[in-house]
């Protein structure tokens, strides 16, 4: 069995191979250069990790995580063009870099070479691959709609959010995980739970995500605290706290929100402290961390097979940083 660091080093050596034809240059240097940002490469060492939860790993599992990183790469080149986001990681996106044409066309070659990686592997599994990569890929963009919807919307549930977590993140952990398993020979059965284990990690993500931008340390977290308060982005964390919050202290924070003002963020930050908005989200974390670790301890197969995937809890979603 092998750590997430070990796979992920080994996946970064497989995977730093040129994946593009060389013209039109144009076009395939926009692709080399996105991959080059880098990245913890989260998703396709899942899929490994789901294969070697059930078999030692199966040849054809480094195609499948290729795939899975360049379709989460295309997902992420238009999603920064949708953003207009000028920075990923620190560089400059594509579409910043060499225009919203190329962008569009480079996500879209990344998402074929991604097929071509699939069409690699055994007539074994190809059918059950293709399905789930499929059903995943269409999700991703169901999530992404969701999401540019809610920034048009007065108001948006909290159950309507984690439908879209479910769809913008979460399937494609589920999917990834899922994907190794079916190549490591796993049941239906143990390929639903693994599935259903990735799918609440997800969530749980994502809410330490949305917790981290706003109580988290900067100096740990990398990132400007309160950034999405800023942005006015509807949060898990502003979602509750609309639902939570009463009389002046919701018509405060619904003022906050459509302000630019001095301090906006750490007035903010009070009232959800005021509305135990801080607490509610760590207990939904851990909400979602019991589902995912009630669905791995379903798995059968032996405890000490499952370990790496418990590190990877701890890795993703109980941090401070």
């Amino acid at each position: 069995m092998h750590s997430f660091e070990e796979l992920a080093i080994a996946f970064k050596n497989k995977f730093e191979v040129k994946h593009f034809p060389s013209e039109p240059q144009s076009l395939y240097e926009s692709c080399d250069y996105f991959l080059s940002i880098g990245g913890k490469r989260i998703r396709p060492v899942m899929c490994l990790m789901g294969n070697e939860l059930f078999d030692e790993i199966n040849p054809d599992t480094w195609h499948v995580a290729a795939a899975i990183e360049l379709f989460h790469n295309f997902t992420l080149m238009h999603d920064d063009i949708m953003d207009a986001a000028p920075l990923r990681r620190g560089m400059q996106t594509v579409h910043t870099k060499y225009g919203n044409n190329t962008a569009l066309l480079g996500g879209d070659v990344m998402l074929v070479v991604a097929y071509d990686y699939l069409n690699k592997i055994s007539n074994t599994y190809l059918h059950k691959v293709i399905t789930l990569f499929n059903r995943t890929a269409r999700e991703v963009c169901e999530g992404q709609q969701m999401d540019m919807d809610f920034e048009k919307q007065q108001a948006v549930g909290l159950d309507a959010y984690i439908k879209m977590i479910e769809l913008k993140t979460s399937v494609l952990l589920a999917a990834s995980l899922q994907l190794g398993a079916i190549l490591g020979g796993a049941s239906e059965g143990n390929r639903q739970h693994i599935y259903e284990f990735g799918k609440n990690l997800g969530i749980a993500f994502q809410v330490q995500d949305d917790y981290l931008d706003a109580f988290g340390d900067p100096s740990r977290f990398g990132k400007q605290v309160g950034g999405d308060i800023i942005a006015n982005k509807k949060t898990f964390l502003v979602i509750h706290a609309l639902e939570s919050c009463t009389g002046g202290q919701l018509d405060e924070l619904k003022r906050l929100m459509k302000s630019n003002e001095d301090n906006k963020v750490g007035k903010v930050l009070a009232l959800f402290r005021e509305c135990g908005v801080d607490t509610w989200a760590s207990g939904l974390k851990d909400k979602y961390i019991g589902q995912a670790e009630f669905h791995l301890e379903e798995v059968a197969v032996s405890a000490v097979r499952k370990e790496p995937l418990r590190n990877l809890v701890k890795f993703l979603v109980q941090r401070d940083h």
